[in-house]
């Protein structure tokens, strides 16, 4: 099993070991793991193309890893839990033998359905198991999972299926979130109606049994399909570099990103991420609230803890429902050990109920995690004292969907913790702090560009089908160097900060939205001439979505225009990128070569008018007066 660290001396000592010898450090990871072939050299380093390569020439399946593996020792334990979206029902519970099972009747299914090695097969689907069973499924066959947030529209939704040219979608009919239902099968027919040629099957699971339009030259049923194959399927053998699952971003230009996850060195890395960020032991209860639809429910919902033959929780629903106790009473329920959540959930339920985790038995809690964005003092010392009870370490966890794991982080009982400091690099990952120039600031008490100067396993490997674009978001701002897009501070101690976005790339709810996509969204309703949209302070949500509007005329009804801008967005991108805020203007603030200067934008978003700074190289300067006077509070 991946090695764990343990005390204070053993992270110093793994962390000196993985910078001097980064090769051999990660080796002695990889081969606590099944392989089919060794590989025959660690790693290919080139930041510069970029061409990173891990354990090269090396074989194995990582299902063979996640299932197989465990059988012997573990084939009875159990391996997910499921929470439905109702407080009511009853768990659901499969060991680690009835999940392999699972997974190899719906992998004899794919087969049966033509999907092979190398095919895209694209998801939209809620929490529940059968979402794990078919990503896993996937893997086992060698196809490459593209899981798509079942709360994106069906053009979103769409332009990610084309992107990656699917060949099958897996969904529902339906998907219970809080008191909602959302028919996930019209929002995916609406999608392939769009062009999605490629597309040639749809697998559909029955999760409430409403009604459904069909198609029977591609629709299936998951019951008629999957649960009538065999439980035998023998693991397709994979490339250590071979893709495993393609996962789409925003970015600071309108398209979304397909970033992509290959099997060797993602295995590894989540594996040993896992084990000691969380500190996990044999008979603990794992729960990471997040959706499989970002990469918090890739590495720690699924494969980081399976890899490491833990039990795993899955969530149906959301935090407020049916009241803001459902967190504790499911913490209580299970005696949970290690919880991971957002810091948009926490700030949630702190509003919603301040004292409600004191009804509820959170003893068996050992470490609570944050991911997503920088949690804020307030909301961390609310759940270091109401949750953890300060016997639970909070790790702050610093990471994104390209680095596939944790990069910065404290390990629980070992390290020491501050609140809004992610804290420290983990073994393998060297950060650097740079100025605008690509001069790195040495020593501590410093702020800049975070950058990492050194490949880890689970890094990206490329943007799916345009190379070029990785090397340009991520590797062309400072030679030789990964620029994380964030902006952080090192503190007299060595503990990172993470400020935030330094582009066009707002956090909201933990979840990156390019401003230029969710602008174009704006820009499609008819009466809108131009728009600009930036990010403001959010109490709930850490960062709110500001969007300042010229129309085509003068605005008589602004609350029904407003309605119907909300209405294209959600249309376009989904419900998550609504803005907050829409202030109608006359003219955005440009620079002389017609550059919108986002800068006053987003301060007198952040209300902050007195800081504007030099508007004397604006080609309309009048129209900073007319922008502060109707600012929306």
């Amino acid at each position: 099993m991946t090695l764990q660290i343990r005390s204070l001396e053993q992270y110093h000592e793994a962390y000196r070991k993985s910078v001097e010898d980064p090769e051999g450090f990660w080796a002695e990871q990889a081969s606590t793991f099944v392989w089919r072939k060794k590989w025959d050299s660690v790693l290919k380093n080139d930041f510069v193309t970029p061409d990173v390569q891990w354990f090269i020439g090396g074989k194995l399946n990582i299902t063979e890893n996640c299932l197989d593996r465990h059988i012997e020792t573990r084939g009875d334990q159990i391996a997910i839990i499921w929470e439905s979206n109702e407080a009511h029902e009853p768990s659901v519970k499969l060991t680690y033998r009835e999940l392999l099972a699972e997974v190899n009747k719906c992998a004899n299914a794919l087969k049966a359905q033509g999907i092979g090695k190398g095919d895209r097969v694209c998801f939209y689907m809620p929490m529940i198991p059968q979402v794990a069973i078919a990503m896993l499924a996937c893997a086992r066959i060698g196809a490459i999972h593209s899981v798509v947030f079942a709360g994106f529209s069906a053009n979103a939704l769409a332009e990610r299926i084309k992107d990656a040219q699917c060949k099958m979608v897996i969904c529902s009919d339906y998907n219970r979130r809080g008191p909602k239902t959302i028919p996930v099968k019209s929002v995916v027919d609406e999608a392939i109606s769009m062009g999605c040629d490629s597309v040639e099957k749809v697998l559909v699971y029955k999760s409430t049994g409403g009604k459904v339009k069909w198609d029977p030259n591609i629709d299936i049923w998951w019951h008629e399909t999957v649960d009538n194959m065999g439980a035998e399927c023998q693991a397709e053998v994979m490339d250590a570099e071979d893709m495993l699952f393609i996962l789409y971003t925003s970015g600071s230009t309108g398209k979304p990103k397909g970033v992509v996850h290959t099997c060797g060195g993602y295995m590894v890395y989540t594996c040993y991420t896992f084990r000691n960020v969380f500190q996990y032991q044999d008979g603990d209860i794992y729960w990471c609230t997040a959706d499989v639809g970002w990469i918090t429910g890739h590495s720690y919902i699924i494969y980081g803890p399976l890899l490491a033959g833990a039990t795993t929780m899955m969530f149906e629903g959301v935090p407020g429902h049916p009241d803001a106790g459902r967190f504790w009473h499911v913490c209580e329920k299970h005696r949970v050990n290690q919880f991971y959540t957002a810091p948009t959930a926490i700030r949630a339920l702190m509003a919603a109920g301040w004292h409600a985790p004191e009804g509820y038995d959170l003893s068996s809690l050992k470490v609570i995690g944050s991911v997503g964005e920088p949690i804020n003092e307030e909301a961390w010392h609310w759940y270091d004292e109401k949750v953890g009870h300060k016997r639970a370490p909070i790790v702050d966890t610093w990471w994104q969907t390209e680095t596939g794991g944790i990069m910065i982080t404290p390990l629980p009982h070992i390290t020491d913790t501050k609140p809004c400091f992610a804290s420290y690099p983990l073994p393998g990952v060297q950060p650097v702090l740079l100025d605008p120039n690509g001069v790195e600031l040495e020593g501590n008490s410093v702020e800049g560009l975070l950058c990492i100067k050194y490949p880890w396993p689970s890094m990206l490997r490329t943007t799916y089908g345009d190379h070029e674009r990785c090397r340009t978001n991520y590797f062309a701002a400072f030679h030789n160097m990964y620029f994380t897009g964030d902006g952080a501070k090192r503190d007299e101690d060595g503990r990172y900060r993470i400020i935030g976005r330094v582009d066009d790339v707002i956090n909201v709810s933990g979840h990156r939205i390019g401003t230029a996509e969710v602008e174009d969204a704006i820009n499609q309703h008819s009466g809108v001439v131009e728009s600009a949209v930036v990010g403001y302070p959010h109490d709930i949500k850490g960062q709110g979505i500001y969007a300042y509007v010229k129309a085509h005329s003068e605005v008589v009804d602004e609350d029904h225009f407003r309605k119907e801008i909300l209405d294209v967005v959600t249309k376009e991108i989904g419900p998550i990128a609504k803005p907050d805020k829409i202030q109608f203007v006359l003219q955005l603030p440009k620079t002389r070569s017609g550059k919108i200067m986002r800068r006053i934008l987003r301060k007198i978003a952040e209300g902050q008018t007195d800081q504007l700074g030099d508007t004397s190289t604006l080609l309309n300067p009048e129209c900073v007066e007319e922008l502060k006077a109707g600012a929306l509070e």
